[in-house]
C-alpha cells in the first residue's frame, strides 16, 4: 500500500504547465512533425494569415513567398503581403501567444480559429535555431514602419521582443516606399523538396481557391540561385464574399454548453435567452420548447436546473426549427472555380456545381466540387485530387479523408472514366477539385489534414459528384457524336462533289443540286455553340447554330445554361425566349424545315473576356440532336424544386427576424418594467403584462 508520505510526495511533484511547453513538447500537433513538412506548414500559417487579413481588408492580396537554404538542413523563410498590416501594440500577441485569436467563438467560415498558427511558427524557429523572428509592420495611418524581433517565453505564454524600431519601409523588389503590408522573416530546421507534397504544390492549390490572389514562389540554394519558382497571378478581381456571424442553432448544442450559456446569460427571461442566443428560434418555437421541457417561459436562466436542461435539450431535437442563416459561409463559386482552375491546369473542359448549403447538426456547410479533363493532364495514372477546407489546402492523409471517400464512392466507369474494380480512386486524364465550406470543419487530428466522417457532408459530396460526372458524359458523348459528324459531313462534301463533276463531264450535263442528297446520307440534326467575346459591348457572346439534315421538318426546344449570378444578365436576347430555372433560358423552335438552319444568339453582362468559355446545351424534342443533351426533366424539376424551398426559407427567414425585432423591441421595454418592479418603482405585476402575446404569434416559420 502506499503511505501517507508517498502519496504526498507524488503530489508535490504535479505541476501546471503552459499551453506554449504543451506545444514545445508536441509540435507534431502543429504540423512541424518531419522536417519536410515543417516548410509547409511555416508557408500555410503565413499564407492563410495574409489571405485572411487581406480580405477582411477587402484588399486584393499579393503575397511574396522567398525560400532560401542556408546551412545544412536549416532554411530562412520570408513571406510578404500587402495587407493592412499588424498595429504596434498588437504585435507581440499576435506572434507570441498561444490560444488568442478572434474567431475561436465566432460562428462562421474562416481559415482559422484556435490562434495557434503563426505563433507555433515563431516557437519552431526558436527551438530547432535558436533564432528570433523579425518580423515589419506597416499600416496606412503611420508615416513609418515597426521593425521588431520576437520569440517566445514558453512558461509565461508571452513574446519576448528586442530591437524595436520605427523606419522607413523600402520594398525589396521594386524599390518604393511600402504602404501596408507584413513581412515575416524567420529561420527553422526544415528540408525543402519537390512534388505532390510541397510548398510549390501547397501554393499552386492555394491560387486555385483563391483565384482573386496574386502568390510568388522563389526556392534559392546556399549560393544564392534559384532553384525553383512559380507565379500564379489572379485571373478575378472579385474578393470572397463578407461572412457574417451567426448564433449557435440549437441543434448542434450539447447540455455543458448550454449549461454554461444559461449561467452566463443575462436574459431575465427564457423566451427572450432562446430568441436571443439562439438561431433558428423563432417566438412560436421558443415557447413550443419550454412547454415541451415544462420550464415557465418567466423563469430566470440562471436558475435552470440540470434536469430542466436536459429536457430542453430533448424539446430542441422534437420542436421544428428554422435553418441557421447562410450568410455565415462564402462559397468559391462556379465561375471562379474555373478561373481558378484555369491558371494552375491546362485542361480542355471543365464541370463545376456549388451545392446549395445544408445543415449538419446545426452547422451550416456548403459543398463545390470541380473537374476538369484533357488538356496535358496525364492519362495513365490516378487522377489528382485536390481538396480543400474553407479554401485551404489538405495535402496529407488524402486516403483517410471524407472528401476522398465520397469521390470513390461513385462508379466513375460510367461517366468515361476508368475504375479498376468498380471502385477507388479513378484513372484518367482529369482532376478533381472538392471543396467543403462549413462554420464547423471536423478534422481527424489537432493537424487538419483530413475530414472526419459526416453522413450529411458525404451525401453531399457525392450528389455534386456525380453532377460534375453528368457533365462529363455529356462533354464525351457530344465530342464523340461531333466528330464523327464532322468525319462523316467532310467525307460527303468531299467526295459526293467529286463523283457529281465527274458524272457530269461525262455525260454532258449540269451538276444536280447535292443539298437533298447529302441531307438524306446524313440523316441527322447538328447543333454547334460558339463562344467570343463582344469587345465594344463588354459581353460575353452565346452563338447556336442548329443545322436539320433530315428529311422531315423538325420542332425542338433549346436550352442553355448560363453563368446567372448577382453579377450577371442576359443583355442581348433577340429572340425572346423564357427562364426555365436559374441560370437556364429556353427557345421554343416550332418548325425547322429540312436542310435549314437557324441561329440562337444571345449576350451576358457582368463578366470578364475569358471568364466564359464552355456552355451546355440541351433540348427537348423527338430523336437526337449532335451536340446537345436530352433534357433530364426530373433533375430539372429536383432543381426548381430547391429554388422554391430556397426562396421560401428566405422569406420565412425575413418574416422572422421582423418578428423577432419586434419582439425584441417589447422584450427590451419589459426588462425595464421588470427592473423598476423589482427596484419597487412600480406595483403592477410582471407575470399579468401582456409580453406571452407576443410569442404567439404564428406563421413566422412552418
Amino acid at each position: 500500500m502506499i503511505g501517507v508520505n508517498e502519496a504526498e510526495e507524488i503530489s508535490s511533484k504535479q505541476k501546471q504547465i503552459s499551453i506554449s511547453e504543451f506545444f514545445e513538447k508536441n509540435k507534431h500537433f502543429l504540423g512541424f512533425d518531419t522536417l519536410p513538412r515543417a516548410i509547409i506548414t511555416a508557408v500555410k500559417e503565413s499564407v492563410d494569415n495574409s489571405l485572411d487579413a487581406c480580405e477582411e481588408a477587402r484588399i486584393l492580396p499579393d503575397i511574396r513567398v522567398e525560400i532560401r537554404r542556408t546551412k545544412g538542413d536549416e532554411l530562412e523563410l520570408i513571406t510578404q503581403d500587402n495587407g493592412p498590416g499588424i498595429p504596434r501594440d498588437a504585435i507581440e500577441n499576435v506572434f507570441g501567444k498561444f490560444l488568442l485569436g478572434s474567431r475561436f467563438h465566432a460562428i462562421r467560415q474562416t481559415r482559422g480559429q484556435q490562434g495557434i498558427g503563426i505563433t507555433g511558427v515563431v516557437m519552431y524557429s526558436q527551438l530547432t535555431t535558436g533564432s528570433k523572428t523579425h518580423v515589419v509592420s506597416k499600416i496606412r495611418s503611420d508615416s513609418s514602419a515597426v521593425y521588431v524581433d520576437l520569440g517566445v517565453d514558453t512558461k509565461k505564454n508571452k513574446a519576448i521582443k528586442s530591437g524595436e524600431k520605427r523606419d522607413i519601409w523600402i520594398d525589396e523588389k521594386s524599390g518604393e516606399e511600402v504602404s501596408h503590408g507584413l513581412r515575416i522573416k524567420t529561420n527553422m530546421k526544415a528540408k525543402y523538396q519537390r512534388g505532390k507534397k510541397s510548398v510549390f504544390q501547397y501554393l499552386r492549390m492555394t491560387s486555385i481557391v483563391n483565384p482573386h490572389a496574386s502568390i510568388s514562389l522563389t526556392v534559392f540554394d546556399k549560393e544564392g540561385l534559384i532553384v525553383e519558382e512559380g507565379h500564379w497571378i489572379r485571373t478575378s478581381n472579385k474578393l470572397p464574399r463578407v461572412v457574417e456571424e451567426i448564433k449557435p442553432h440549437p441543434h448542434g448544442i450539447q447540455l455543458g454548453t448550454l449549461q454554461r450559456m444559461l449561467r452566463e446569460a443575462t436574459d431575465r427571461r427564457m423566451t427572450s435567452f432562446l430568441k436571443h442566443n439562439f438561431s433558428g428560434v423563432s417566438p412560436r418555437a421558443a415557447k413550443e420548447i419550454l412547454e415541451m421541457a415544462e420550464v415557465e417561459e418567466s423563469r430566470t436562466p440562471k436558475r435552470i436546473k440540470s434536469e430542466e436542461a436536459k429536457e430542453m435539450i430533448s424539446a430542441f431535437k422534437t420542436v421544428k426549427l428554422l435553418k441557421p442563416p447562410m450568410d455565415c459561409l462564402s462559397p468559391i463559386e462556379d465561375l471562379l472555380i474555373k478561373k481558378g482552375l484555369s491558371k494552375a491546369i491546362d485542361s480542355r473542359f471543365a464541370s463545376t456545381v456549388t451545392r446549395n448549403p445544408s445543415v449538419s447538426e446545426g452547422n451550416p456547410f456548403q459543398i463545390e466540387v470541380g473537374l476538369v479533363f484533357g488538356g496535358d493532364l496525364t492519362a495513365d495514372g490516378p487522377i489528382e485530387i485536390l481538396r480543400f477546407a474553407n479554401r485551404v489546402p489538405l495535402m496529407y492523409q488524402q486516403g483517410g479523408c471524407l472528401l476522398t471517400k465520397a469521390l470513390e464512392a461513385v462508379n466513375w466507369k460510367s461517366y468515361g472514366l476508368e475504375q479498376p474494380g468498380g471502385s477507388g480512386i479513378p484513372k484518367g486524364p482529369a482532376a478533381v477539385l472538392v471543396h467543403l465550406a462549413s462554420t464547423n470543419v471536423q478534422f481527424t487530428s489537432e493537424a487538419k489534414e483530413a475530414v472526419s466522417y459526416n453522413e450529411e457532408v458525404f451525401d453531399e459530396i457525392r450528389k455534386a459528384m456525380l453532377e460534375v460526372g453528368r457533365g462529363l458524359k455529356n462533354h464525351l458523348k457530344k465530342s464523340s457524336q461531333r466528330q464523327k459528324a464532322k468525319e462523316k459531313f467532310e467525307l460527303v462534301n468531299i467526295i459526293l462533289p467529286e463523283i457529281s463533276k465527274k458524272s457530269s463531264e461525262l455525260l454532258g450535263r449540269e451538276e444536280p443540286d447535292l443539298a437533298p442528297v447529302i441531307t438524306q446520307i446524313m440523316n441527322a440534326v447538328f447543333l454547334e455553340e460558339i463562344l467570343s467575346w463582344d469587345k465594344e459591348r463588354r459581353l460575353s457572346m452565346c452563338s447556336i447554330s442548329i443545322h436539320n439534315y433530315t428529311a422531315r421538318a423538325r420542332a425542338y426546344t433549346i436550352l442553355a445554361k448560363w453563368p446567372e449570378s448577382m453579377e450577371t444578365s442576359m443583355e442581348f436576347n433577340p429572340r425572346g425566349g423564357r427562364k426555365e430555372a436559374r441560370g437556364l433560358w429556353a427557345w421554343r423552335l416550332d418548325t425547322l424545315d429540312p436542310g435549314t438552319s437557324t441561329l440562337l444568339e444571345f449576350g451576358i453582362s457582368g463578366l470578364s473576356k475569358g471568364d466564359w468559355n464552355e456552355a451546355d446545351i440541351f433540348f427537348r424534342g423527338n430523336g437526337e440532336i449532335i451536340g446537345a443533351t436530352k433534357m433530364d426533366e426530373s433533375l430539372l424539376e429536383e432543381q426548381r424544386k430547391a429554388e422554391a424551398l430556397e426562396a421560401a426559407v428566405e422569406e420565412v427567414r425575413m418574416k422572422g427576424a421582423a418578428s423577432i425585432e419586434i419582439a425584441s423591441t417589447y422584450d427590451n421595454a419589459n426588462r425595464d418594467l421588470q427592473s423598476r418592479e423589482e427596484d419597487g418603482m412600480d406595483g403592477n405585476n410582471s407575470d399579468d403584462s401582456p409580453n406571452t402575446d407576443w410569442f404567439g404569434m404564428e406563421g413566422d416559420e412552418q
